[in-house]
């Protein structure tokens, strides 16, 4: 990075508005404003929407709330076999829209609130670069800035199919007016995963139809085929290696026709076929920033592009799409410009969360990524949580730790199950500072818990 990342806010008296301009109010956008803004910078944004971005609006916080209302169908259920008499109970999906549009906006005041407080001037308008310090409204009003951050994330992507048109994606599906009896999900990846979940616990049948060879590409196997398993025993039509070729309207419905020339008579389509970076219009190229085949911004280890005076964070970037990675990045690049402190945001072990039903949560490397570095030991178990005993469920958990066998460091820690999300979160403490098998032996077991059982493995299966 020029100046080696210490600059600070311009001068009092320069042709510069600002000392920073952002683009784009969303997580890693309203982070590094604020604490810009908050180290004596001179801050303004541009958000043409909404503030909190994906994440607040139409991603992890309302899905989050809808995961919960789903899981209330798992606990009415498990309840009978604790003794409680659970009847006339039902599914209100315009209470629960209500409540969850209620929320957002209280999220949404709450990060304008935080900006105002800290001094940043809003600016509610879509902005794209002039040159490599000015800015333009689409409002006419035009600012100059020092330094410009690109924090514009990404839309869903919907494939050139004939009838692509008829279904929505996640953007849409929060705000439904009725709950689709009949859904069919496109798609492999957190969104298509999670919603067949939602979904599913929500009543609605669910056929979801992906084109790779099992969900989640990337994840570990183990993890990819126990949350398959698990999907399909909850009475989700999932099939994979199937792909979706058109989309028609019908009498009472949508009729898909996969590539196996099966049809399928639905209420809605859900595209969740991947996301791509929101850097259309923005005036990228003609200053000499590089973007990537799918219109990422190119950025350094500094989430500083080519041209010295423009910066990305977040989804727009395409580094790892996920909002806490965003806030970091905006944060880094905020306190390095700005605070004096130059700081890069580490990518290399983050821990991440699909929230289906049942969840499932990832660490580190996956055990073909490891088995490419060298030899290693695997540590794996399947059990009935004690809280399906008594209510008959069969759903099982699955634990998995990858460990190299010459240093016997935690490599990967995979696990599907309840509790999987808040287990890995705080797995990365330890694999972060390092922490070998022998560590994770030595940890006393707390029980009865799930989360017992990764330190209690002792035997290795591969």
């Amino acid at each position: 990075m020029t100046d080696n990342g210490q600059q600070g806010p311009a001068a009092a008296g320069t042709a510069h508005d600002f000392d920073l301009f952002v683009i784009g109010g969303g997580s890693g956008g309203v982070r590094a404003a604020r604490i810009a803004a908050e180290h004596g910078a001179r801050v303004g944004l541009a958000e043409e929407f909404r503030y909190g971005g994906t994440c607040v609006i139409r991603g992890c916080i309302p899905k989050k709330l809808l995961v919960y209302a789903a899981g209330f169908a798992d606990h009415f259920e498990d309840a009978r076999g604790y003794g409680w008499t659970v009847e006339g109970v039902r599914f209100d999906w315009p209470a629960l829209v209500a409540a969850k549009d209620a929320e957002i906006a209280r999220l949404e005041a709450a990060y304008a609130d935080r900006l105002r407080q800290a001094g940043v001037q809003l600016c509610a308008s879509r902005a794209s670069l002039l040159d490599a310090h000015r800015v333009r409204l689409a409002n006419g009003a035009e600012y100059r800035a020092s330094h410009i951050l690109v924090a514009t994330g990404g839309s869903p992507f919907v494939p050139a199919i004939p009838g692509a048109e008829l279904g929505i994606t996640s953007n849409e599906i929060f705000d439904l007016p009725v709950r689709p009896d009949r859904l069919l999900i496109v798609g492999g990846g957190y969104v298509a995963c999670e919603f067949a979940g939602i979904m599913n616990g929500l009543g609605t049948h669910v056929t979801q139809l992906y084109r790779g060879e099992q969900i989640l590409r990337g994840f570990d196997e183990d993890l990819r085929d126990e949350l398959a398993g698990a999907m399909r025993a909850r009475g989700v039509a999932l099939e994979v290696q199937r792909d979706v070729v058109a989309v028609e309207k019908a009498a009472d419905g949508l009729l898909v026709t996969a590539d196996n020339g099966e049809t399928h008579l639905v209420d809605q389509v859900l595209f969740a076929t991947g996301r791509r970076p929101n850097t259309a219009g923005l005036g990228l190229e003609p200053l000499g920033v590089e973007l990537q085949a799918n219109g990422a911004v190119r950025v350094d280890a500094w989430s500083q592009t080519a041209v010295p005076s423009i910066f990305a964070v977040g989804d727009v970037t395409d580094r790892v799409a996920l909002t806490p990675v965003a806030i970091d990045e905006g944060q880094a690049f905020a306190d390095t410009v700005f605070g004096g402190a130059a700081r890069r945001t580490d990518h290399s072990l983050v821990p991440k969360a699909v929230f289906t039903q049942p969840p499932s949560a990832t660490l580190g490397l996956t055990e073909a990524e490891a088995r490419q570095k060298g030899p290693v030991e695997i540590y794996r178990t399947r059990f009935r949580p004690l809280l399906n005993t008594l209510s008959g469920r069969q759903e099982r958990t699955m634990m998995k730790l990858v460990v190299g066998a010459k240093d016997r460091r935690v490599l990967g820690v995979h696990l599907v199950g309840e509790g999987a999300a808040e287990m890995v979160q705080l797995a990365a403490i330890a694999v972060g500072m390092g922490a070998t098998k022998d560590d994770f032996d030595r940890t006393m077991a707390l029980h009865p818990t799930s989360a017992e059982e990764l330190v209690i493995m002792r035997t290795p299966v591969a």
